[in-house]
């Protein structure tokens, strides 16, 4: 028997819950017995990372006008019940801390099971509204999917809700069988967004002072944040044109991960970081910030990588230029990390995800 899955986020743009929302559009379309829809209700509703080719994607007709936010809101609310109503899933899988308080709403009172994950750091407040209308709606949904075992425990005691489980994310792994060779660079991938500190991370690496090295930086400005003229106009004062490099987004974020010796990651607010696992699945080791959630469930501190507390520049530089300086180490740690990191695999992650959710 066919059953149907409407997949529901704002858009598939580049970002970790777009690229988990894509691993597991791929993972379930491979199913024989699922037909798989893909809603996307957000203002630009844009599709960065590839989809299947055998799924249904739903978008609005309608543009989001930010001048008259209210009316794009509830057209966006009946946007979602219409179309989710015509497919009529036996199962809804909501993305977004932001976002899925509003799935919920559109879809109250109807038969369909939806359920919810929020993809960032667990005790995240989100304000005074957002924080009220996530106690009223996450009980109603039919599941919750946290990423981590940490993230688990805080939504038992905040919601008071039973139906509860941890998977991890889907990670992309690199297929590291290639002719491309490693240079002496320093890696880094995410959003420009303040909470991952790339400022402190370019001063960082520039007080390192290794000839020969550099730190790329893969990633655009997101959340109205105009960070990569602010790292520019950085990069330009410490003089480091010739050792800092920023990339904006790529779609061959591959081949920069295959090049790398080291992957660094000074984020201090994380739901699950995808790149890391990427990184690892490249076989580099990583040093990252010990934030709240995320990194303490890939990297093990001392095998495949250093965690370091939090804001501890000081020792998150002694840890990078200790990988720096020896090469061996750094292949020893990838090597350790590109084993571990299978446990999530999109074949096993993407089969958790079906087990809870259908």
């Amino acid at each position: 028997m066919i059953k149907r899955l409407a997949l529901v986020i704002p858009s598939i743009g580049p970002g970790g819950m777009e690229r988990v929302m894509a691993e597991l559009a791929h993972y379930f379309c491979r199913q024989p017995d699922l037909e798989v829809h893909l809603v996307l209700y957000g203002k630009t509703r844009e599709i960065f990372y590839s989809v299947p080719d055998n799924i249904t994607v739903h978008t609005p007709h309608f543009k989001f006008n930010d001048n008259m936010k209210l009316w794009s809101t509830i057209k966006t609310i009946l946007f979602i019940r219409r179309i989710v109503s015509s497919i009529k899933p036996n199962s809804v899988l909501s993305f977004g801390e932001y976002w899925n308080s509003l799935v919920l709403l559109s879809l109250y009172g109807m038969k369909y099971p939806v359920f919810i994950s929020d993809r960032c750091q667990p005790d995240k407040k989100y304000g005074k509204i957002h924080d009220i209308l996530r106690r009223f709606f996450y009980p109603g949904a039919k599941g919750i999917i946290t990423q981590t075992q940490k993230a688990e425990s805080i939504y038992r005691l905040l919601f008071k809700y039973s139906n509860i489980q941890t998977i991890g994310n889907p990670i992309h792994f690199i297929d590291t069988n290639t002719d491309i060779k490693k240079e002496n660079i320093v890696l880094s991938v995410g959003r420009l967004i303040e909470t991952k500190h790339h400022d402190q991370l370019i001063r960082t690496f520039i007080k390192i002072n290794k000839p020969g090295w550099k730190l790329v930086i893969v990633g655009a400005d997101a959340l109205k944040q105009k960070n990569f003229s602010y790292l520019k106009e950085l990069i330009n004062e410490l003089d480091a044109n010739d050792r800092v490099i920023l990339m904006g987004n790529r779609l061959d974020v591959d081949k920069f991960y295959l090049s790398s010796k080291i992957f660094a990651f000074t984020s201090s607010s994380e739901g699950f970081p995808n790149v890391i696992g990427e990184a690892m699945s490249a076989g580099l080791p990583v040093v990252s910030f010990d934030c709240m959630a995320g990194p303490s469930d890939m990297v093990i501190d001392g095998i495949s990588g250093y965690l370091v507390p939090l804001f501890n520049y000081d020792l998150f530089s002694k840890k990078l230029e200790l990988l720096i300086d020896n090469y061996q180490l750094c292949k020893d740690f990838g090597k350790n990390g590109k084993e571990y990191i299978n446990k999530y695999s999109p074949e096993l992650i993407g089969e958790k995800f079906q087990n809870f959710i259908i």
